[in-house]
């Protein structure tokens, strides 16, 4: 058995981190939990509450900071895309339209071997991202 309880947040970088916010919470309904404005060592910051324990660390960067292509596989860094987790199909279905009009570029959910339904999306900094939900749980 793991001795860790899960992930706690994931960094992730961001141009405009107001846009941001309010897409996850449009999205998802995350919560932005704890904000801090730039100091000489520290970029500004969020952390938005995702759900479930997770939450995303974000960092608010110039575009020249954010290295590689976010669109191409292998370009997008060691990290490729992180997935969030709903509860069943039906969420995950409903959850599709809230992206779109949040402003997320949005894929097709797709069935992942018969054991997960899968929906990628990019956000508005164009990161793609994945939401999951459990096949069995339709």
């Amino acid at each position: 058995m793991p001795i860790t309880s899960g992930f706690n947040h994931v960094a992730t970088l961001s141009t405009d981190l107001d846009r941001t916010k309010r897409f996850y919470a449009d999205a998802f309904e995350g919560v932005t939990v704890f904000e801090m404005e730039a100091v000489a060592d520290h970029p500004r910051m969020a952390i938005i509450d995702i759900g479930g324990g997770g939450a995303l660390n974000v960092f608010e960067v110039t575009p020249d900071d954010i290295i590689g292509d976010r669109r191409t596989q292998g370009g997008r860094g060691a990290i490729d895309h992180f997935a969030m987790a709903v509860d069943s199909k039906a969420t995950l279905e409903s959850l599709r339209q809230r992206m779109v009009d949040a402003g997320a570029e949005i894929g097709e959910i797709q069935q992942l071997g018969g054991a997960m339904w899968s929906l990628f999306f990019r956000d508005p900094d164009g990161m793609e991202l994945e939401v999951c939900a459990p096949a069995d749980a339709e």
